[in-house]
């Protein structure tokens, strides 16, 4: 059909999606270019350049260090396709990093990008990814986008598997009110996939190539806001189930089965929101997909926005739950040693005190029983005193077995741990790509010789700037005690950081910031133990690395700063 512009035309040219909207290893400072990471077996991950195609007109030869208008310093050519090319690029005027996509001022789609590119800088709407430039400047056409560092595309999240219903719910509130805004002023997307869709650090979702991507790659539609729509329901059905709803594979995610049709979301994948399933169908019903319940299609982002707005809302999973200390009242808090609570409306009987020693001999009984209680006193205070010092002086002699708070070290020492069962685990990925997400398993199978590596980096040991760090997220099944952590590591040398945080759930709602810290360590070996440094409770645990040793080539991977972690044991 003409409106599957998002299925069977992004399949055809899937893996230069991935090279030009690769933005995994962006950052805003000058010369990371020669600082991005590497991997053996992810060059279109990286944004390497891909072969021109089709005899088209030859993109002008550009290189890093070239600049545009005395202002946008080229810094790598992520794609070139088709007569044009895509970089990242520095604006030296305002010091941060950019986006561009140029092309020669007689290609045949010069005109079209250069208009569709100003239609969208008009909209001003901060939920797409805006567009800053757009110029002709004797022979090149270009146009100038945002950089988001703190961004992840779906596609790197799909990666580590489907996502929480929340996220899901988020992600088709948040884009089909954008893409709804977008159509009222006459714009479409037409190439929405995962590569166009990006999740910020604050939980947000951006779209970027609004109008810009489908001009320059001449992709048009005769029902703009069907296609839009119906790639939205793809969207929702691959975080459902990490497939991808029709029989091609794309997007790293595998297809359906062959001739059996589009099978909705909850029948595909068990445990999936029935609702959210539902949605979806109604929007990829454009395809000849039928509702379960019969719920009339949504063919426009309007209508679907509707339809999200008559579910019943998708709230966040609740956070793990500490309970406090228990406190347990004395008797002396409650009112006396033994005396019974008194009942409502009830009056309580007052117990006659005994009678006094009235006569002169009483007073004599009285004064002198006082002052033989009197010396008993002073005479036993003395002897315990005594007794103390004694036994100080003898403390003072032996090794002190009490802590400072109180504690007995040895019965800390003795406490008995036990190993604590992990459920699961997906890659955490703050910007950029994802690691080795498929491999993640290996962390907990209890084999040495499997493990989950990074991809290696030219500068070290520290990731940072590039980077603020790589890891995993593990599910516990529960609220557990958390004490250590022992993790075993491929690679010696230099140093290795470690740092495990308690969080929320395996995809979390916070950033790094927003995330409880149990710990941290450093080590030049193989082997690394972090302990908790104080008592800690969490099902989610983040396993956070944020420095790595140089270690050479092996069949793996290039000489770099790398690790890889063969296995994780955590105890409480």
């Amino acid at each position: 059909m003409a409106e599957r512009s998002t299925a069977a035309v992004d399949v055809a040219d899937n893996s230069d999606e991935q090279s030009l909207t690769a933005q995994a290893d962006q950052s805003t400072a000058d010369g990371v270019a020669n600082n991005r990471e590497r991997d053996t077996d992810s060059d279109e991950a990286q944004g390497s350049p891909t072969s021109e195609e089709g005899g088209r007109t030859s993109p002008p030869e550009l290189h890093s260090g070239h600049k545009l208008a005395r202002r946008y310093r080229l810094e790598e050519c992520l794609t070139r396709l088709d007569g044009f090319s895509s970089w990242r690029a520095v604006d030296e005027k305002l010091r941060r990093a950019v986006g561009v996509h140029i092309l020669p001022a007689d290609h045949p789609r010069a005109r079209p990008v250069l208009a569709s590119a100003r239609s969208a800088a008009l909209l001003g709407d901060p939920r797409f990814v805006q567009v800053l430039d757009a110029v002709e400047d004797n022979d090149l056409v270009y146009v100038v986008h945002e950089w988001l560092p703190d961004a992840t595309e779906l596609t790197a999240l799909l990666a580590s598997g489907p996502l929480e219903p929340y996220d899901a719910y988020q992600m088709v509130t948040q884009i089909a009110s954008a893409m709804a805004a977008a159509h009222r002023e006459g714009l479409a997307h037409l190439r929405l996939n995962p590569n166009a869709v990006l999740r910020t650090s604050t939980g947000q979702w951006r779209i970027r190539g609004l109008a810009v991507n489908a001009a320059l790659r001449g992709i048009g539609s005769d029902t703009p806001q069907r296609t839009d729509t119906e790639a939205i329901g793809a969207l929702l059905y691959a975080m459902l189930t990490q497939r991808w709803p029709y029989e091609d594979d794309a997007y790293g995610l595998s297809g359906l089965p062959k001739d059996v049709g589009l099978l909705p979301a909850d029948q595909v994948r068990a445990g999936v929101h029935r609702g959210l399933s539902e949605l979806a169908m109604r929007a990829l019903a454009n395809d000849g997909a039928t509702a379960s319940r019969h719920e009339s299609p949504c063919t426009t982002p309007e209508e679907l926005v509707k339809a999200i707005g008559e579910m019943p809302r998708i709230r966040p999973p609740e956070p793990a739950y500490t309970a406090p200390p228990s406190y347990q009242r004395t008797a002396y808090q409650k009112g006396g040693h033994s005396r019974p609570a008194p009942h409502p409306g009830v009056t309580q009987p007052v117990p006659a005190p005994p009678p006094p020693l009235q006569s002169r001999t009483g007073k004599v009984l009285k004064w002198g029983v006082s002052a033989l209680l009197i010396a008993a006193l002073g005479l036993g205070s003395w002897q315990l005193a005594d007794l103390l010092m004694q036994r100080g002086g003898k403390a003072d002699d032996q090794n002190q077995t009490q802590t400072t708070d109180g504690s007995d070290k040895n019965a800390e020492q003795n406490k008995p741990t036990k190993p604590i069962a992990v459920q699961g685990a997906q890659e955490y990925v703050v910007e950029g790509s994802a690691q080795a997400p498929k491999d993640v398993h290996k962390t907990y199978d209890s084999d040495p010789s499997t493990f989950w590596r990074t991809k290696y980096y030219k500068d070290g040991p520290p990731l940072a700037p590039y980077k603020p760090g790589v890891g995993i997220v593990y599910d516990l099944g529960s609220t557990q005690d958390l004490s250590t952590a022992t993790i075993g590591l491929r690679y010696p040398g230099d140093r290795t950081t470690v740092h495990l945080y308690a969080t929320d759930a395996l995809s979390p709602s916070t950033g790094i910031g927003g995330m409880k810290e149990i710990g941290t360590a450093t080590t030049t070996g193989t082997s690394l133990t972090v302990k908790a440094s104080e008592p800690a409770k969490s099902r989610y645990v983040l396993l956070w690395i944020t420095a790595l040793p140089y270690a050479p080539a092996d069949g793996y991977s290039s000489a770099g700063y790398k690790q890889a972690i063969t296995d994780v044991t955590f105890k409480g």
